[in-house]
């Protein structure tokens, strides 16, 4: 058995509980998109799409963790190709809802124009999600924005100054006080 079988059988085993089993099971190194002009661009664009879903208050924000790149690189290597072109078709679809909605384009919003964006966004990957096919791919700002998040909580910056964070934890105490706004626990 080798390593991406032992992946496969362990996430259907423990049911794709945090990612997908697809994800997993699919990672494969591809080319460095990252390095071409191209792949710069598209990294500016989604750490943008990501600061406007996480944007800084008093933690930074999803930009600061680079989540852009982790994007380009997880969708690059580890989702299908039907996933992959609708993730990529996405981008240039957000810059033309942005210009049907202001006559910008998604960069050249701003931060208020963004969010409005992205909300009426969301709210067209809820209904396509709640009415999509099994073999139709994903809604391409849910990849998105699934992404951002676990580009950000995952990275130094969102598991050290996002979430609490002790380096090397005492004995388990399962009930530990909570005070209302307190950060949720990095793992």
């Amino acid at each position: 058995m080798d390593r991406r079988e032992a992946i496969r059988e362990v996430t259907m085993l423990l049911g794709g509980t945090l990612v997908g089993a697809e994800l997993l099971a699919s990672c494969v190194p591809g080319e460095k998109a990252k390095d071409t002009v191209a792949g710069k661009e598209h990294i500016a664009f989604l750490n943008e799409v990501g600061d406007t879903i996480l944007p800084p208050t008093k933690t930074p924000g999803a930009k600061e963790a680079d989540v852009g790149s982790f994007m380009l690189v997880m969708v690059q290597d580890c989702y299908s190709p039907q996933n992959k072109q609708a993730f990529f078709e996405g981008i240039g679809k957000i810059d033309e809802a942005a210009t049907k909605k202001s006559g910008k384009k998604f960069m050249q919003l701003d931060a208020g124009q963004r969010t409005a964006l992205l909300i009426d966004l969301d709210a067209e990957q809820e209904e396509y999600m709640q009415s999509k096919k099994r073999e139709e791919p994903t809604h391409y700002f849910r990849m998105m924005k699934e992404l951002t998040l676990l580009g950000y909580f995952t990275s130094e910056v969102g598991a050290t100054q996002g979430l609490r964070y002790v380096a090397v934890p005492g004995r388990y105490d399962g009930d530990v006080p909570y005070k209302k706004g307190d950060k949720a626990w990095a793992g």
